[in-house]
């Protein structure tokens, strides 16, 4: 179920940075600090339990970004 959300997010964005690439910043910075709050509170246990607990939210920010720069690069290469 989660992972069906981070794919929604993560599709949401890419559109919203391809048609307005400089308003699709706030909601990228908005999604990534809420997974990094996440990843925060995941690395508090102890151990190697911290490290797998932090790790989803960890990938699953590095996708948000990854959808968000895309969205805004294949804007730049668009011939319009």
């Amino acid at each position: 179920m989660v992972i069906v959300g981070i794919v929604a997010v993560c599709a949401v964005l890419l559109v919203l940075a391809f048609l307005v690439p400089r308003l699709s910043r706030g909601p990228e910075n908005g999604t990534k600090r809420v997974l990094g709050v996440g990843s925060r509170a995941g690395g508090q246990a102890p151990g190697g339990l911290g490290r797998l607990l932090s790790k989803p939210f960890r990938s699953s920010s590095k996708a948000v970004g990854k959808s968000g720069h895309g969205g805004r690069k294949a804007r730049d290469k668009a011939p319009f």
